[in-house]
């Protein structure tokens, strides 16, 4: 019988470079677990201070209700933040307030126990919580949950009460604010319409339209025709209830 070859002496040799830098490397490398244990401490830290809702959002998510912030509601405020795809700060701010409100309706039928039910399709603008929901038939089923809008400011209130969309521009812009754009106009009263904008949602307001962000706008263009009717209720916080008379 032959005997089996034997590896060439060279490829055994070459390997012992390749092994002494790996052992000379090795203690620069960082222990798994302890990289892992400082990730998930570094995860867990939440500091954020109290913020302006934070009863809101401690009464929201079932905690102790003391309108003082600790690092249990700050936990529990950034996972809320993280489900909802919103900035994760831990702070019971505007913007997760106006989310848990957003999220409230669109649960609770009686939380759109507010715009009347129509054998028709009613596109319902909520001026106290700035929500839009459309909802059709006796039941109230959604046609479109509740998203977030922002309407008119003190002086250029959204007027109150039924309206009825009468003409619609998918590229619109306006002609007394400066060419801005109005993407999905669906004109409701005089120049007031609802309309897409990438302008910030969650602060002062518009100049009497409802602004909505450009996906939930898209969507509302694709349901709605001319004819369809818009029932605004309820007062922006700051402005004017005599607007709605």
């Amino acid at each position: 019988m032959r005997p089996a070859p034997r590896r060439p002496r060279k490829a055994r040799i070459a390997t012992a470079p390749v092994l002494l830098l790996a052992l000379l490397l090795l203690p620069l490398l960082p222990a798994p677990a302890q990289a892992r244990g400082a990730a998930g401490r570094a995860a867990a830290a939440c500091e954020a201070d109290t913020g302006p809702y934070q009863r809101e959002l401690e009464r929201h998510l079932r905690l102790p209700v003391d309108g003082r912030q600790s690092e249990a509601d700050c936990r529990a405020i950034r996972a809320f933040q993280q489900r909802h795809k919103i900035p994760a700060t831990g702070t019971a701010d505007v913007v997760t307030y106006r989310t848990v409100l957003v999220q409230q309706a669109r649960t609770s039928p009686r939380a759109r126990a507010g715009c009347p039910r129509r054998t028709h399709r009613v596109v319902c603008v909520d001026l106290d919580r700035q929500i839009l929901w459309v909802h059709t038939g006796r039941t109230g089923k959604l046609v479109l949950s509740p998203v977030p809008v922002r309407t008119g400011r003190q002086g250029q209130e959204t007027r109150g009460g039924w309206h009825k969309i009468f003409r619609r521009v998918r590229h619109e812009r306006s002609r007394l604010y400066d060419n801005e754009p109005m993407p999905y106009a669906q004109y409701f009263d005089g120049g007031q319409a609802l309309h897409g904008t990438e302008r910030y949602l969650y602060r002062s307001g518009s100049a009497g339209c409802v602004n909505l962000r450009l996906p939930d706008a898209a969507a509302l263009w694709r349901l709605l025709r001319v004819g369809d009717r818009v029932y605004v209720f309820g007062v922006k916080p700051g402005t004017d209830p005599r607007v709605l008379r």
